[in-house]
């Protein structure tokens, strides 16, 4: 049975579920971020995932990209699977721009985190939500 890593859930937002992998939002303000994690049981890398799934988790990855793109307009969109620190599968997905309080450096350990105000949240998770509400189970 799928369970989603402690850490993840402590430091991101549920969204809703694709077919295949869970929709999640970073909780820092400072930038964008999502995180795309396959329901499946030990699963750390992408080449762990079946053929089908691995196909279904990178449609889902480019629907997630587009909708950013065209919410958040980032001068970058990263788009990484790390997984040092937690090994569960899980796909980032963060739009950056040139005065992000961490640009050009990665996000991660850089500042300490900025939690959403629950106004900031309910609304990215409204827009969200909205335009991927064909794709996404709520």
């Amino acid at each position: 049975m799928f369970e989603l890593d402690t850490v993840l859930e402590k430091d991101s937002v549920w969204v809703g579920d694709f077919p295949l992998s869970q929709l999640r939002l970073i909780n820092n303000s400072h930038v964008p971020w999502f995180i795309l994690v396959p329901r499946r049981e030990e699963v750390e890398e992408l080449h762990h995932l079946q053929p089908e799934d691995r196909m279904q988790v990178m449609a889902e990855s480019c629907l997630l990209a587009e909708m950013m793109q065209d919410v958040f307009a980032p001068d970058k969109l990263n788009v990484a699977a790390i997984g040092n620190k937690v090994r569960q599968l899980h796909l980032h997905h963060v739009a950056r721009n040139v005065d992000d309080p961490c640009w050009p450096e990665p996000v991660w350990g850089q500042i300490p985190a900025l939690g959403y105000t629950e106004e900031e949240l309910a609304s990215i998770l409204l827009k969200v939500r909205g335009l991927l509400a064909e794709d996404l189970t709520f």
